[in-house]
């Protein structure tokens, strides 16, 4: 359908998992392309495979100088930028709170708060003086539920990127720059690994593992796929979200709507079998 045709978008963490998919998703609607990540081997495969219409560039998102490069990168090259997927991310320190080192506790927020702020300090400038423009943040279904991530501190900085995309939205979104959040659900990825200590490689070998235990979660009864958060990706990119701004698209089949209905009749069962009921 190429509803991203000739649109110049930035994806970071772009390396595996969600970015990956959704660079190529992205490609094939016709969009140029500009990738980052901190893994220069893996993002100039991604790039080359892609093809012409996309460069790599090695960005550690955390470093203020290195996302302004990036910013600066895709200007120059393409004279415009259409949208900016904030998406690199990582894991978090898993415990109690009593436990959490400040150093995991400063390391998390840096790759998943501040990463997001200065991806929006930097590209803002360039949106604004367009006039035009689509901001694109990863939340979590974590941000609005506890006890959704093996992290309580990686539950608090999604909670933070949530509301920090509505601040930024009412404030670009008089100048016709739509700042968004997309809350994924259970995905079969691997930060599940990485968040549990496997080095990159293994991590990224478990995402066919966990995909019976993520189809358990929420009412649809599947793993949620990298596809599923590249073709919201997609929309938000498009002028067929034109008119949505300050949103947070949750893609999670259903995972924070409430209690399963299957568990909630088999309770109902339960009362009843108390209460000597006949079922």
């Amino acid at each position: 359908m190429a509803r991203l045709k000739d649109k110049v978008c930035i994806i970071t963490g772009a390396t595996s998992g969600i970015g990956k998919r959704t660079a190529e998703i992205f490609a094939a609607e016709g969009a140029k392309l500009v990738i980052a990540g901190r893994r220069e081997p893996e993002g100039r495969a991604v790039a080359k495979a892609i093809g012409a219409g996309c460069d790599f560039v090695r960005t550690d998102v955390t470093m203020e100088p290195q996302v302004q490069a990036l910013i600066e990168f895709a200007l120059r090259k393409h004279g415009r930028i259409d949208c900016l997927f904030n998406n690199a991310g990582g894991p978090a320190p898993t415990g109690g709170i009593e436990g959490i080192p400040v150093e995991g506790f400063d390391a998390a927020m840096a790759v998943l708060v501040r990463s997001v702020m200065l991806g929006m300090k930097h590209v803002a400038p360039v949106m604004l003086k367009q006039r035009s423009g689509s901001i694109i943040n990863n939340g979590s279904v974590a941000a609005h539920r506890a006890g959704l991530s093996s992290s309580l501190v990686y539950a608090a900085a999604k909670a933070a990127v949530v509301h920090l995309t509505r601040c930024v939205a009412m404030q670009l979104g008089e100048n016709s720059v739509r700042v968004n959040s997309i809350s994924p659900g259970g995905i079969a990825t691997g930060i599940f690994g990485k968040a549990l200590g496997l080095p990159t490689d293994k991590a990224e070998q478990t995402a066919e593992t966990i995909k019976d235990g993520l189809a358990k979660m929420q009412p649809v009864p599947r793993a949620g796929l990298t596809d599923d958060i590249a073709l919201a990706a997609v929309f938000l990119a498009s002028e067929d979200s034109s008119f949505v701004n300050g949103h947070d698209l949750v893609v999670d089949g259903g995972l924070i709507g409430g209690r399963l209905w299957s568990q909630q009749q088999e309770g109902l069962r339960g009362m009843k079998r108390a209460f000597g009921i006949d079922a």
